[in-house]
């Protein structure tokens, strides 16, 4: 115990020491923020636990400019706060502006470093895109998955008809299955909880909580060598969690791969990658054309259904809360489709206000408000809440996307800039879409009884 106690100690009186001595001056002037204090920076000046991310750095906007700085134990922040500089900064200059940070606990111990997201702009990151691209870059590649989309939204109506208390789960089950099936041919179990389905979330559960700490290894990576059982290592819950996310990954890879040597493997996304086009056999791929593979299945996997599923629960949460909103897309889908008839794709053009609503889900309550930091270092903060472009940016309104002068698509910024945009975006509003419209023409959404009270907050 004394053993443990003293490394304890050395640990805290060097790691101020190491803060010191690592402490790098930027060689240019940092944009305006506020003072730091010593060694811990700007520690204090992050949002409170109570507050939303976004309504704080709108307050940082306020008070310093479009281009504000913090400093966190020595790392400089970015923040951009306007979206024509973000745009001129990562769309424009993204070749300077398209990597990643590469943090120590959740890229290298835990794994996610393998994934798309968190990427380095290099070789490996461009293959990862091309190969994506070859299945969902444009809207005629993933209209192939119209047929899908939309049978899995009448599944979810089904399901939630017959459990509507697990109405979370059923979007989870949805998003999960259209996934599921374009990237390994996989058919979800139909009648309950699928074990695919569960690993993919419980892993960006994962993910979400991690990023949202602060890891002292990521600030002493040095510390990424302490064996399990000594105090400040982070051996023992990275290996937890690195598990978890291999097993994610691995699970469906070995199943298609035992399909593949079987003659059974459906068409999918990865059984493409691993088979030759013309004679359907199994390619023999280099250790990197393998790991692709493997890492990309694996990355529209887990990111892709939660993507879904997060735009889907603003939609139902916004739909609680304004019934009026609610009715007029009602309207319009009878009055365009008939009463009986659900929406398909090919009916987006024809139903605007419907189609505003997916829009004002976007912007609303953002996928990712925060976005994961570009290195030379971008956070999409409170852009789609700006008043600027967004008049009472706190207020659901499809109706600012309608007219003759309708707001700026949130699209455009909400599925990311330049390199780094979602590679699954056109299939991800293909899904919101036809969910959004098939929920109106059959359900009324509103608050539980009791709940009525709690609205405002």
């Amino acid at each position: 115990m004394s053993i443990l106690i003293a490394v304890a100690f050395a640990c805290l009186i060097l790691l101020p020491l190491y803060l010191l001595i690592n402490h790098q001056i930027p060689s240019l002037p940092l944009p305006p923020g506020p003072k730091g204090k010593p060694i811990i920076g700007n520690l204090s000046d992050l949002p409170p636990p109570d507050t939303p991310e976004w309504q704080h750095w709108l307050e940082h906007k306020k008070r310093y400019g479009p281009i504000t700085s913090v400093t966190i134990l020595n790392q400089p922040i970015i923040i951009l706060h306007d979206a024509q500089i973000a745009i001129e900064l990562l769309e424009k200059r993204s070749l300077k502006y398209s990597s990643r940070p590469q943090p120590v606990f959740v890229g290298e111990m835990i794994g996610w470093k393998d994934t798309l997201g968190m990427q380095p702009y290099n070789a490996r990151f461009r293959a990862y895109r091309k190969a994506m691209h070859q299945v969902l870059g444009t809207k005629a590649l993933v209209s192939r998955f119209d047929t899908l989309q939309e049978l899995e939204a009448r599944r979810l109506l089904r399901r939630v008809l017959e459990d509507p208390g697990e109405w979370v789960q059923h979007l989870k089950t949805e998003a999960g299955a259209i996934i599921l099936k374009i990237g390994y041919g996989y058919d979800i179990n139909p009648h309950g909880r699928d074990k695919l389905v569960d690993l993919a979330d419980d892993s960006m559960e994962t993910v979400s909580a991690v990023l949202n700490q602060m890891w002292l290894v990521d600030l002493v990576p040095v510390l990424k060598y302490l064996p399990s059982w000594l105090p400040f290592s982070a051996q023992r819950k990275s290996q937890f969690w690195r598990t978890q996310l291999l097993t994610t990954i691995e699970t469906p890879y070995r199943m298609v791969r035992e399909q593949m040597a079987s003659g059974i493997a459906p068409p999918s996304y990865l059984s493409n990658l691993l088979q030759e086009e013309d004679t359907k056999e199994e390619k023999t791929l280099t250790a990197e054309e393998e790991f692709i593979a493997k890492w990309t299945a694996g990355s529209l996997y887990i990111a892709g259904a939660d993507t879904t599923v997060s735009a889907l629960r603003t939609f139902i949460l916004s739909m609680a809360l304004n019934p009026t909103v609610q009715e007029k897309a009602q309207a319009e889908l009878d009055t365009v489709l008939g009463p009986h008839t659900l929406p398909k794709l090919s009916d987006r053009d024809k139903l605007p206000y419907v189609n505003a609503i997916v829009k004002e889900s976007l912007r609303w309550y953002p996928v990712a408000p925060m976005g994961i930091p570009h290195l030379c270092v971008e956070e999409d903060v409170a852009i789609t809440h700006d008043p600027n472009f967004y008049p009472h940016p706190e207020k659901f309104d499809p109706e600012r996307f309608l007219g003759e002068n309708p707001q700026p698509d949130p699209s455009g910024w909400v599925f990311g800039f330049g390199r780094r945009v979602c590679p699954g975006r056109v299939l991800a509003d293909a899904s919101v879409f036809v969910t959004v419209g098939m929920v109106l023409s059959a359900m009324r959404i509103s608050l539980e009884k009791g709940e009525g009270e709690r609205e405002e907050n």
